[in-house]
């Protein structure tokens, strides 16, 4: 312990005497430090933002339609329509056990909604409670969603999207506890959607939509048939698999070929999922080539460095030997020094890092954080970093430090 110590100090009075040029080497490892920190940053800030838009909608989400026949099949013609009410969705539930959540979804366009003289006329969604999971909406502080006991018991109650609520009662008003019409039936407003980034729909945009119960949707409008069903599955792999089954329940009760794709219309958003594991796959790969080339120049430059060190201490080396050095001693001290070299750059390089992705973070610009997101600090940056300066540090002092071990203690004390 004493012997590193005395060490260190002794690499610490070379580093002052030489301040320059120890600047200069240390430049290259803070700024390759600097760039992979920020860079990967960057990359995990672009996944989480592209997540986070993508997945308004909800996360491992499918959107069905129900279409018509294309295929004769067993004696039926084609272009028969498919019709679709709750008890097949229920039997759905039971069959593709690769379905996490699914619901039905009734839906209306056109019928004013109103409050005092403020009219509008959102699209109008009958579902039940579990479609709020499936499609991440969440209520406003005091509200609440709707439950299994509004669909029961046909429930006049209503969840309003924030934009809807804002035009009828006013931005960010409570609207909880008060009434809507619609048509000419009041509603009690039970709940009020927390604001989201939804980037993509398929209904128009949640914030500007109406829901209320599954039941009390088909009694006021008289609606027999869904208009499409949302299901929710555990994970991407499963995809083909649910697809495929959601086919075959359908086909063998409706009598169609479970190949006819126009049978039914699907939305896979679990696509999203891949092309952001790609997008970002591709991204950090680039991103970190550009860091890692900037740290191996300035490892390269370290090592360029080292070789003039035990050119210049050459001398001091013969002497070293001489009096009882070992080979493994002057080896260890050498590459000692180029891994101080590399932590003084690197500390010096994350501080810095960490300081620029504060201040990024800072930036109050919504649609910058909106489009790239804002790059955050990972502790898996900070691993792959820390492993990539390790080996840049090992391999510039290695070299150098092997040669000075190698060294003849006569010729260095005739140098």
């Amino acid at each position: 312990m004493i012997n590193l110590y005395e060490s260190l100090k002794e690499i610490l009075s070379y580093l002052r005497q030489y301040k320059a040029r120890t600047a200069m080497t240390m430049f290259g490892i803070i700024w390759g430090t600097l760039t992979v920190v920020l860079l990967l940053a960057f990359g995990v800030g672009v996944k989480k933002q592209m997540s986070v838009n993508m997945h308004g909608i909800g996360e491992g989400l499918v959107i069905v339609w129900p279409g018509q026949t294309s295929i004769p099949y067993q004696g039926y013609g084609k272009g028969r329509p498919i019709r679709l009410n709750e008890d097949d969705i229920e039997m759905i539930r039971a069959n593709v056990k690769e379905i996490k959540r699914i619901s039905p979804e009734f839906s209306k366009w056109g019928t004013p909604i109103r409050v005092a003289d403020k009219i509008n006329r959102p699209n109008i969604s009958g579902i039940i409670p579990e479609y709020a999971d499936m499609r991440s909406i969440r209520p406003e502080p005091g509200g609440r969603w709707l439950n299994d006991l509004d669909v029961e018991k046909n429930r006049r109650v209503v969840f309003l999207g924030n934009k809807l609520r804002d035009f009828l009662f006013g931005e960010n008003a409570d609207a909880i506890g008060q009434y809507v019409y619609i048509e000419e039936t009041p509603f009690l407003v039970v709940g009020v959607m927390l604001a989201k980034t939804q980037n993509s729909s398929y209904s128009s945009r949640d914030h500007d939509r109406a829901f209320i119960p599954m039941s009390t949707f088909k009694s006021i409008f008289g609606y027999k048939y869904l208009n499409n069903f949302v299901y929710q599955i555990a994970g991407p792999l499963m995809s083909e698999d649910a697809k495929k089954n959601v086919y075959a329940t359908l086909a063998k009760k409706f009598k169609f070929d479970p190949n006819d794709k126009e049978t039914l219309g699907i939305w896979d958003t679990t696509e999203f999922d891949k092309f952001i594991f790609y997008f970002n796959l591709g991204f950090n790969i680039f991103m970190g080539l550009m860091g890692v080339v900037t740290l191996i120049v300035g490892g390269i430059g370290l090592a360029n460095i080292m070789y003039v060190i035990v050119q210049e201490r050459t001398r001091e080396i013969g002497i070293r030997r001489s009096v009882g050095a070992k080979s493994k001693n002057i080896f260890g001290q050498l590459l000692l020094e180029a891994f101080v070299v590399i932590g003084i750059g690197a500390a010096i390089g994350f501080i810095m890092a960490l300081i620029l992705i504060k201040l990024i973070a800072a930036i109050p610009v919504v649609e910058f954080r909106e489009a790239v997101g804002v790059p955050v600090f990972d502790p898996w940056v900070a691993l792959i970093t820390v492993i990539i300066l390790g080996t840049i540090g090992f391999l510039a002092g290695f070299f150098p430090a092997r040669r000075a071990a190698k060294l003849n203690v006569i010729d260095c004390l005739r140098y």
